[in-house]
């Protein structure tokens, strides 16, 4: 899709990034199949298209007197070589620098998965299988309201209530802490929100089902404490998967938990 993607790149701090409070990743897995309209030297990649979209939503402005939800900082869709196992490494991921949130607002991971999905498409046709998101808990201002019935997110819920019943997907959600051990102590709480996004079957202990596609020492790595849940999300689209996202993070925020949280949905896993 670009000649010029470095297989080779991770993400990772870029050197001498401007107020970074905490990085946002967002990791696609499936299958992409190139638009055959567009030529292997295209000028559009990644990264360009991600930056578009950003700024076209007015999610992202070049003026630094401007405030943006982020900032830039990496993006790539390695090439698979043949004989590659499915959904081992993602066919797009990208990084962007969170500022610090409002309480008021949730962790913009919803529009960053947005903006992920519609570059992908502008390149090719995007089959999603999976999703994993590291989402930097820290950049929240929760500490003056702890109740988890005041999140944000919970003020969009019912955007999902009027959902095609048909469009209901099987999901296995995944959550890890890392080094943490604070995650399972909060697990009950994302239960039994009562919310039309997510409606949660069971959970567990359990572990990690995709490596993430960066270095433990990004993040409170490697993956150790890990709760999966099953259950059935309104769709399967980045709208109802980035709301979770954001939800989950500001609930975990809330019960003081102050390093990354790796996300993992998996389609179709309940």
């Amino acid at each position: 899709m670009d000649s010029e993607m470095n297989s080779s790149a991770r993400p990772g701090l870029v050197e001498g990034a401007r107020g970074i409070a905490g990085t946002l990743t967002a990791a696609l897995y499936g299958t992409m199949t190139p638009h055959p309209w567009l030529a292997p030297d295209a000028d559009t990649d990644a990264y360009s298209a991600f930056h578009t979209c950003s700024r076209m939503m007015g999610w992202l402005h070049d003026d630094q007197e401007r405030p943006s939800l982020w900032g830039m900082n990496d993006a790539d869709a390695p090439t698979r070589t043949s004989g590659s196992e499915p959904n081992s490494e993602p066919v797009a991921w990208f990084q962007v620098e969170a500022q610090r949130v409002a309480r008021d607002q949730p962790l913009p991971a919803q529009p960053v998965l947005q903006c992920a999905t519609a570059a992908m498409t502008r390149l090719g046709a995007l089959e999603l299988d999976a999703v994993q998101m590291l989402l930097p808990v820290q950049v929240l201002d929760t500490a003056d309201a702890p109740g988890p019935l005041l999140s944000p997110s919970l003020r969009t819920a019912h955007w999902f209530a009027d959902s095609d019943p048909t469009l209901r997907t099987p999901v296995q959600v995944t959550l890890d802490s890392g080094q943490s051990p604070a995650i399972p102590a909060v697990s009950d709480v994302l239960a039994s929100i009562e919310q039309p996004a997510f409606a949660v079957s069971s959970y567990e202990n359990g572990h990690t089902p995709i490596t993430p596609w960066f270095d433990d020492s990004f993040w409170n790595g490697p993956p150790q404490h890990a709760v999966v849940f099953t259950g059935t999300l309104a769709e399967w689209s980045p709208s109802a998967i980035g709301w979770l996202a954001g939800l989950t993070a500001d609930l975990y925020a809330r019960h003081r938990l102050t390093t990354p949280l790796l996300m993992t949905v998996q389609r179709g896993q309940a």
